[in-house]
């Protein structure tokens, strides 16, 4: 039998082998437990300014692309099935003006936050923790009712607090898809927060919600849009773990470090230690990124080092000769494909340096119109992308690293620019303006808010601004919905 070297540790663990923390885990119980009661115990009061301010930047930033998703392939399919499943109107779909059962519109709405590939990122944790997260608590918050805009705020901190605990303990190479996976117990901190569950029934969710988990890189890997819609799954998987848990159903306890527990079948190895002590003084959501431009995060540096380049020396598309990009493993791993699939699809292209960076290159930005039918038959884009080559960085061994980004870029007349990313922009350390992240947020509007009033658009960035002041979250939500 071949199993590789991940999988024979795997392999070795389930049968009797512990898992890389086991010793600091005899002294305390499973992790799960550790979060769940940062969760129960944390009120608005104990959270800084600072993570305050970030979560209504990012709120903000996730229903925006929510607007944007609505022009995304595959959408009018889930759309169709979900109304056809039929249920109760709880819970309303952005944009789309639909009331759904709350599984429902939380996949529906989580679906649509994702599918552009331009929801917000933590960079460390690898995945994007508020797409799973924010559909649940919106429609939690409509089936509670009365749910104010601190509330929101606390369930958003806390369920970003809860994936990026979890993917920053892991210490292996991904294999599965993080933003639905880790993604799936942000959806239940942040809906439990918002239904006021105590500490026994967040931790019963939390193992409804694991016994459903799902995601795979295989989707990735094709570039299939189902890739999208896992975010998806697990939201409605969360939705309906809360809803059992309210009914007394149990769910396992040792759902993290037990011997099938997440960290040894989804991740592999794991330090979770470190994020443990930290709940309470580190606040997970001042480390999440804005995405600049609608794709795979990790193609972010080499957009980056192609606008750098391109702005500085005049570069003219015309004449590159080639383009070399050097990235860390994961990087080349999961978007260093080549631009050769049979059928090139949106969520191919977005998840291709050379596709990205070529129309970085041409066309001086990128924007959800670049993967649209028509942009993606661009022959000048194909062309480019042809001649930009990713490599990997051998010199780089972290698992989880995006930067730092090497590129070259060989022009006709026989000269040669280079610059080095050390950090994408939106990161923390190199954040938008809010100029910036208002204009996307409007480009976002314009895009998919088509049968919303041009004025709601301005209102929501006014009633978001001042969310913790807000008695009902139902007052942003009827601005999102026609």
């Amino acid at each position: 039998m071949h199993v590789n070297k991940l999988g024979y540790r795997r392999y070795q663990q389930t049968f009797g082998f512990h898992p890389m923390s086991a010793s600091s885990q005899s002294q305390r119980s499973d992790a799960i437990h550790a979060l769940v009661r940062h969760v129960a115990a944390t009120r608005f009061e104990d959270i800084p300014q600072s993570a305050v301010a970030a979560a209504k930047v990012f709120i903000l930033d996730m229903l925006g692309v929510g607007l944007a998703g609505t022009l995304a392939p595959g959408v009018p399919q889930m759309r169709r099935v979900l109304r056809r499943w039929g249920g109760a109107p709880e819970c309303s779909v952005l944009a789309l003006g639909d009331r759904l059962p709350f599984p429902s519109a939380a996949m529906l709405n989580s679906f649509l936050m994702h599918n552009q590939e331009f929801d917000c990122v933590h960079d460390q944790a690898v995945l994007h923790p508020l797409t799973t997260a924010l559909p649940v608590a919106l429609a939690a918050a409509q089936i509670k009712g009365g749910v104010s805009g601190r509330d929101l705020i606390l369930a958003a901190v806390l369920g970003v607090d809860i994936a990026c605990a979890i993917g920053r303990a892991s210490r292996a190479p991904m294999t599965h898809f993080r933003p639905g996976t880790a993604g799936a117990f942000a959806a239940v901190a942040a809906g439990g927060t918002i239904l006021g569950f105590d500490e026994s029934a967040l931790a019963n969710a939390m193992g409804i919600v694991y016994s459903q988990l799902c995601g795979t890189l295989q989707p990735h890997h094709e570039g299939v849009m189902v890739n999208s819609m896992q975010t998806g799954f697990n939201a409605r998987a969360a939705a309906t773990a809360l809803d059992l848990a309210a009914e007394g159903v149990r769910g396992p306890s040792e759902v993290l470090e037990g011997r099938y527990g997440y960290f040894l079948l989804f991740e592999g190895e794991y330090q979770v230690d470190g994020v443990l002590a930290e709940l309470g003084r580190v606040w997970n959501i001042e480390g999440v990124s804005h995405k600049p431009y609608p794709s795979g995060r990790l193609t972010h540096g080499s957009v980056d080092a192609a606008l750098r380049l391109r702005d500085r020396h005049k570069i003219a598309p015309r004449d590159v000769v080639e383009c070399r990009v050097l990235v860390p493993p994961l990087v080349h791993r999961l978007v260093g494909r080549p631009l050769d699939p049979p059928v090139l699809t949106p969520q191919y292209a977005k998840l291709s340096i050379p596709y990205v960076l070529a129309t970085a290159l041409i066309r001086g930005t990128v924007f959800v119109t670049d993967f649209q039918e028509a942009a993606l038959r661009d022959s000048d884009v194909r062309g480019l992308a042809r001649r930009i080559h990713v490599e990997r960085n051998p010199d780089i061994n972290d698992e989880n690293a995006i930067v730092p980004v090497h590129l070259s870029i060989a022009l006709r007349d026989g000269t040669t620019h280079t610059t080095t990313i050390l950090q994408a922009l939106g990161h923390p350390d190199v954040p938008l303006s809010r100029k910036q992240y208002l204009g996307k947020f409007r480009r976002c509007w314009a895009a998919g808010g088509q049968g919303l009033p041009e004025a709601n658009g301005q209102r929501v960035i006014d009633m978001v601004d001042r969310l913790e002041d807000i008695a009902s979250v139902e007052e942003v939500i009827r601005l999102l919905t026609p």
